[in-house]
């Protein structure tokens, strides 16, 4: 706590410059880079570069990300914003606060999530101050500011990467991909380069999202070759660039290398079933990765759910409970082989359930009923195998929410059914 007050000072009594003087110093750093004998020191360019940073940060006045509103109401005195209104961004509740060059937006807990500039001093400051900070390092051979201007361009690649994330917040993924972008370009252009992987991704990422496909392709190629796969989902988004780009083999080559590497990621595992599925193709090659994947680690029970997994996707339901309970059978604390049969049985009655709805013959309407809730008696044993199993709460919950459903259905056949709903209804109400 000390340590977060001592900071929140350090940081309120940094005072930012105004914009006006902002302005006026690039100015007068920009003319001194005009002399040809100033224009050979490193330190006029970095002093130009330092001018647009504050420049850059000038419009966004005295408030800091992670400030709270009792913070800033001490620091800001009399500048009061100009209005103030209830906005959602990214789905999630702010308060946003607009000013004269800034809108200040606050989350739930009133901290200061997003500065938003409204009023720049220079539209392309990083971009200037980058430009300065990499002629200082041309006219530095004697390499004596090296550390400095690889601090400093590190520090603007951290601001694209700022900018890019409130550019998400905002909506505009085009000019969010684009600062990520930028963030890449920075970071490997410092002396001592570093090639940020999450910066690649998510310029990859947000140029996907707005269906930017030839822009995200060489992103996510680039992730690949710095081993950077997000668990897998960089192969599926690929692949899905490649389906978008109608280019059904490179999609299928690239989801069979991410399914080969991440056998157990489910957008792979879906894109494969899919590629099969529309292609005409038998999913035999698919088994056969699978396979492959189980010899070089036959003990791992997740392998045998994952084969469940594609069975129940392509309608296997004898071969998919087969492969489910062998997941267990390796693992006998393993759950989630039980949480698959629980499911299959579940959704199996849904779909009873929604045929019931559309018969008009009362012989088959009554059968359809009959089989929908023989599907439903059958998805309560391995529900609670896996509720006992589990050692994670939050899967309990979820598990719960199953088996309250469940035995809602039943309340009325008999006390344990009625026992059972109280039970899991309390859980899914207070969690554990």
């Amino acid at each position: 706590m000390a340590l977060a007050v001592l900071l929140a000072i350090q940081i309120a009594d940094a005072q930012v410059k105004t914009p006006a003087d902002a302005k006026k110093a690039v100015e007068s750093a920009a003319a001194a880079t005009e002399n040809p004998k100033k224009a050979l020191k490193p330190a006029t360019w970095i002093k130009l570069a330092d001018a647009y940073m504050d420049a850059f940060t000038a419009p966004m006045g005295n408030g800091w990300v992670g400030a709270n509103k009792q913070e800033l109401a001490f620091i800001m005195g009399n500048d009061k914003p100009t209005s103030t209104q209830n906005v959602t961004l990214a789905g999630e509740p702010y308060i946003k606060e607009t000013y004269k060059t800034m809108n200040y937006y606050f989350n739930a807990n009133n901290q200061l999530a997003i500065i938003e500039v409204t009023a720049p001093v220079y539209e392309d400051a990083l971009d200037m101050a980058l430009n300065a900070y990499l002629e200082a390092a041309k006219v530095d051979a004697k390499g004596s500011k090296t550390k400095d201007i690889d601090a400093g361009i590190k520090g603007i690649s951290a601001k694209y990467v700022e900018q890019g994330m409130n550019e998400y917040m905002f909506g505009d993924l085009k000019s969010a991909s684009e600062c990520f972008e930028k963030a890449v370009i920075a970071s490997e252009a410092a002396p001592v380069p570093v090639i940020d992987t999450m910066a690649v991704y998510n310029a990859g990422f947000t140029a996907w999202m707005s269906k930017d496909y030839q822009r995200a392709e060489p992103f996510f190629k680039r992730c690949l070759e710095l081993d950077y796969a997000e668990d897998g989902e960089v192969y599926a988004k690929l692949a899905d660039i490649y389906n978008n780009l109608e280019d059904k083999e490179e999609a299928k080559k690239v989801l069979e290398n991410g399914f080969s590497a991440y056998p157990q990621n489910q957008s792979i595992i879906i894109g494969l079933i899919n590629y099969y599925i529309e292609s005409g193709d038998q999913p035999d090659e698919l088994f056969s990765l699978l396979d492959a994947a189980k010899k070089n680690e036959p003990n791992n029970a997740s392998l045998y759910y994952v084969e469940g997994d594609i069975h129940n996707k392509l309608g296997h339901k004898e071969e998919a409970i087969k492969s489910y309970l062998k997941s267990n059978e390796i693992d006998p604390n393993y759950e989630f082989g039980f949480i698959g049969i629980g499911i299959l049985y579940y959704n199996e009655a849904l779909e009873l359930q929604d045929k019931a709805a559309n018969e008009f013959d009362d012989a088959k309407y009554m059968a359809l009923i009959e089989e929908f809730e023989s599907a439903l008696m059958n998805a309560i044993e391995p529900f609670e195998k896996a509720f006992s199993l589990t050692k994670d709460n939050q899967i309990k919950v979820s598990i719960a929410e199953y088996l309250k459903n469940i035995y809602y259905r039943f309340r009325e056949k008999g006390p344990q059914y009625e026992e059972g709903y109280n039970k899991y209804s309390t859980i899914v109400e207070n969690g554990l």
